[in-house]
């Protein structure tokens, strides 16, 4: 299949109460692991490059391998800037094929991030591209301890109305609680404010920092209104312990260690998968 905007898969997920799942990507065999897990469980697939990846070298070679595996699966594939750090950043993800863009401007005053946004959303709509943006930040688990945990960042549930009327964004990643990477501490999610935020508008939702999250974590978030989870850190980490184990072996081979890691990422891609509740829904 070719390439096809989340975005009804989004609304989709939205109206049935379940989640949705992006998995980042950096190299071919993460991606056939993740695209071999959403075939598997018939489940939208959508898959995510990060920004910060994405000016490396290899980042437009590796999103045409991905256009290229999609024309031959079985269920539809999205492509989508994670975390895109500017409007010229959004644009050059188009131009190379993405369906979905993430617009991250989280870091800015409120009324330079609704500008930011609005900006990608106008641009990227004319050429029918999805776009998420963020409001409230969330950090990395490194800062954890001295600010997730704190609460700081966390998304205005006030704001919430009129930064989705003001930008017109597709989807809203919120502050709720979680971070980015390995947690120093244990997470808690603010279902309370989830619920506020859900209240106040009518779109898909979407919370990033999945990895280390407890199975209850993410079944209470999708059911107060989450309907997109994204989730890297624990996929290579699990991948990375799996392939360090194997090559203890002096007989191991580099193929070996590739095909693990394919596998690896098919089977851990697939637990998300069911967890959210996405599978089974490609009925095609």
């Amino acid at each position: 299949m070719a390439l096809t905007s989340i975005k009804d898969a989004l609304r989709n997920a939205h109206a049935g109460g379940y989640a949705v799942a992006l998995f980042d990507t950096f190299d071919m065999h993460a991606t056939e692991g993740m695209l071999q897990a959403f075939e598997e469980k018939r489940a939208p697939a959508l898959i995510g490059i990060y920004g910060g990846f994405f000016e490396q070298a290899n980042a437009r070679s590796h999103a045409a391998y991905i256009r290229e595996r999609a024309a031959m699966a079985t269920v539809p594939v999205s492509l989508m800037l994670d975390h895109g750090a500017s409007f010229e950043q959004c644009m050059k993800a188009i131009s190379y094929g993405f369906t979905d863009v993430m617009y991250d401007g989280s870091r800015l005053p409120l009324d330079e991030n609704i500008a930011q946004a609005a900006a990608v959303v106008r641009a990227a709509h004319a050429m029918g591209v999805c776009v998420e943006a963020e409001l409230g930040h969330v950090g990395s688990g490194a800062e954890y301890q001295a600010y997730g945990a704190q609460r700081k960042g966390f998304t205005d549930p006030d704001a919430v109305a009129r930064f989705v009327a003001e930008t017109d964004v597709d989807c809203l990643a919120v502050a709720i609680g979680t971070a980015h990477g390995v947690y120093q501490g244990d997470p808690h999610i603010d279902l309370d404010l989830l619920r506020a935020i859900r209240a106040r508008v009518d779109i898909p939702l979407v919370m990033h920092g999945g990895s280390g999250l407890s199975e209850e974590q993410f079944r209470s978030a999708i059911q107060a209104g989450i309907a997109k989870v994204n989730v890297a850190t624990e996929l290579f980490i699990t991948a990375a312990s799996r392939m360090r184990e194997a090559a203890r072996d002096a007989d191991v081979s580099y193929f070996d260690l590739a095909r693990l890691a394919v596998t690896t990422f098919r089977e851990r891609c697939g637990y998300y998968l069911d967890l959210f509740g996405a599978s089974g829904r490609i009925v095609y």
